[in-house]
């Protein structure tokens, strides 16, 4: 089993814009993050300790301006919390070795596919391509991916 924690290292090596929204609860401009568009099959773990969050199967595109799931590969892996910050009452999504924010979860997802919308900075992720899950250590997860095209 594959030990996932927050190291910081790691947390030295990110950019401003990773370190703002995983580290101080930032979030990405609307339409601007690097995973909104991406059509590949594969992984999506946390850009801090690389623990599985989000698999293309899940993803969706909801016209929210962030890349959007409908539900967590590990559901163990995603600690949600109640946030009252900005004047709204929001349900925030931070990963949980990495303590990184993530994002927010929403109760207007397809209904079809349980009605959530995990809607997630770019920012917080690393992608991982079907083709390199093996290689990488996500290989049991393979049978969870598929392209969105």
């Amino acid at each position: 089993m594959t030990n996932y924690e927050k190291r910081p290292d790691v947390v030295a090596s990110l950019t401003a814009e990773q370190y703002r929204v995983t580290q101080e609860n930032g979030t990405e401009r609307p339409g601007t993050g690097e995973y909104l568009e991406n059509k590949q099959a594969g992984i999506y773990v946390d850009i801090v300790s690389g623990e599985p969050l989000f698999a293309s199967a899940s993803k969706y595109e909801s016209g929210c301006g962030w890349p959007s799931f409908v539900k967590p590969i590990e559901p163990d892996n995603v600690v949600e919390l109640r946030d009252t910050s900005h004047g709204m009452i929001r349900t925030e999504v931070r990963s949980r070795h990495g303590d990184s924010h993530l994002g927010h979860v929403f109760p207007d997802g397809p209904m079809d596919r349980g009605g959530l919308r995990y809607c997630i900075n770019s920012a917080a992720l690393r992608f991982i391509a079907k083709e390199d899950m093996e290689d990488e250590g996500y290989g049991q997860y393979v049978d969870q991916v598929e392209d969105l095209v």
